[in-house]
């Protein structure tokens, strides 16, 4: 009971300290599960030693629509203080100042687009003024609607459904409003030399395996995944991500595409499970621009499809690999908590 009432007082002084400072935070309770991640340090296994893995600006962490509604939700990453490939500070906001209800004269953000994306590149927006996006539809072939419903405009611009973020216009991403991207999660049963399922030593259950990559801009394990074309379906830009990302398609030979085609059409044209859509907390994310994504599983339950191909790096991938699911794996973002729905659903191993 001690133990407890100090741990409260520790708690109320820690949280008192952030709000003075202006800082946002979240604060665990043991009986809360919350939706983001709300610790600073993540202990996770890797072969047989354990490592801590500091939160930083490289990971996203995603909102679920299985644990809290998106309004509940504050987002952390999105107001990273140090914008993602720039030097640029955020105006900082704190937790209480996040959502646009909230009036705030004091708000000066900082207004910033990359330069890449300020070449025009086929991927982006034009600047506001010199075009009128239609937000909240399908404009043209770019697709502004989002999973999180219709979202203010103001001043002609988007805002962000999540709140404020401390920086204004598009940072690194392309579109006005929401940016749509797509994960694909493939599984596999591992099995013997003989092909049966392997069961785990502890949970007893049959061990799933995914297609993993690791990304070049962080270094971390990941779902591949990537951005929707302009006019393209989801089911095609999944299918598409998988191929450049896991497979490296682009660059074999057209003989050997053509069996890497036939194969992944194959799983692809199963209905897959639908994991997961909804905002994504991304640093990138500004008050005008934000991500978004669909993740689906397809999974060769009969190992015949993709299992037997060779897995080679591309696109934004530095190595791929398949990977055993199991929750001591550290990933990118909240990939992890998408494969613990995958393993739940398939009733494997996690």
């Amino acid at each position: 009971m001690v133990h407890f009432l100090l741990r409260r007082d520790l708690v109320s002084r820690l949280r008192l300290a952030l709000t003075l400072f202006g800082l946002p935070y979240s604060i665990c309770t043991p009986a809360v599960r919350p939706a983001i991640s709300c610790s600073l340090s993540h202990p996770f296994r890797t072969s047989q030693t354990f490592r801590s893995i500091s939160a930083n600006c490289c990971n996203l962490y995603i909102a679920s629509v299985h644990t809290m509604p998106p309004s509940a939700v504050l987002h952390v990453k999105s107001r990273c203080p140090q914008y993602p490939g720039s030097k640029l500070k955020r105006f900082p906001v704190p937790d209480d100042k996040v959502d646009w209800s909230q009036n705030w004269p004091q708000y000066n953000p900082v207004s910033y687009t990359d330069p890449s994306v300020l070449k025009a590149p086929a991927w982006a927006d034009p600047d506001i003024g010199s075009f009128s996006p239609k937000f909240n539809t399908v404009d043209g072939a770019v697709d502004r609607t989002s999973f999180e419903g219709n979202y203010k405009t103001e001043n002609g611009k988007p805002l962000n459904p999540h709140g404020r973020t401390g920086l204004t216009g598009r940072g690194l991403l392309g579109r006005w409003g929401p940016n749509h991207a797509a994960d694909p999660i493939v599984t596999r049963w591992k099995v013997d030399a003989k092909g049966a399922k392997m069961h785990h030593s502890v949970s007893k259950r049959p061990i799933l395996q995914f297609v993993s990559i690791k990304r070049k801009d962080c270094g971390e394990w990941a779902i591949p995944g990537g951005m929707v074309d302009p006019g393209e379906q989801v089911s095609l830009t999944l299918q598409r991500e998988f191929s450049e990302e896991a497979l490296n398609s682009l660059g074999v030979p057209s003989s050997e595409r053509a069996k890497i085609h036939e194969r992944i059409t194959k799983l692809f044209k199963s209905p897959g499970f639908p994991v997961f859509k909804g905002y994504v907390d991304d640093p990138r994310n500004t008050d005008n621009a934000w991500m978004e994504t669909v993740a689906v599983n397809f999974h060769d339950d009969l190992g015949n499809s993709v299992s037997g191909l060779p897995l080679q790096a591309g696109d934004d991938a530095g190595q791929v690999q398949w990977v055993d699911v199991d929750s001591s794996f550290p990933l990118y973002a909240n990939h992890s908590h998408f494969l613990e729905l995958v393993a739940k659903e398939r009733k494997a191993h996690w």
